[in-house]
């Protein structure tokens, strides 16, 4: 195995090219690993970073470099008679514990319970809306799974052929 020690490693097709990628760390090291754009011997424009904490931030066009907060588990499944995943990411079941009421099972638990989690649910044009996102207030949040409810517009538990969950942490 070789080690490369350097603070800068450049990407591209001239050394003075001003679209190159450089992967670089500060003059003045702080931990974080920086990803640029422009040519390393001039100012480069940071367009992502990791910090020394594992944070991942990035430019998305908003101005400036943020950490990201990733949405760490989602599905979208029919909730009518036998309920179905369509597709997932880190969810590996749904839960029907009666009409309208789910418990969302992740594959990977959070690092902890204090995530926030957002739902709708799938209407036909011209029908009555339903929402989802209720939850139960009883059941705390667990880092394994969510208890969730869909609830139609007269504020009854209802099951709907397509319901969308996100949890981000």
């Amino acid at each position: 195995m070789s080690t490369l020690k350097t603070n800068n490693v450049q990407v591209g097709q001239s050394v003075t090219a001003t679209n190159n990628f450089t992967i670089y760390q500060p003059s003045s090291p702080d931990g974080t690993v920086r990803i640029g754009v422009g040519n390393s011997g001039a100012t480069t424009a940071d367009v992502a970073s990791i910090s020394s904490s594992g944070n991942f931030s990035f430019n998305s066009g908003y101005g400036s470099v943020a950490t990201a907060y990733a949405c760490r588990a989602w599905v979208n499944f029919n909730g009518t008679g036998t309920v179905a995943i369509r597709a997932s990411g880190n969810v590996s079941s749904i839960t029907d514990n009666g009409t309208g009421d789910y418990t969302v099972n992740f594959t990977t638990a959070m690092p902890d319970a204090n995530y926030s989690a957002s739902g709708v649910v799938g209407v036909s044009p011209g029908a009555t809306a339903g929402f989802t996102g209720a939850f139960d207030s009883s059941a705390v949040p667990t880092t394994s799974a969510l208890r969730v409810y869909s609830v139609s517009a007269a504020n009854a538990l209802t099951d709907y052929t397509r319901v969308f969950y996100a949890v981000f942490r």
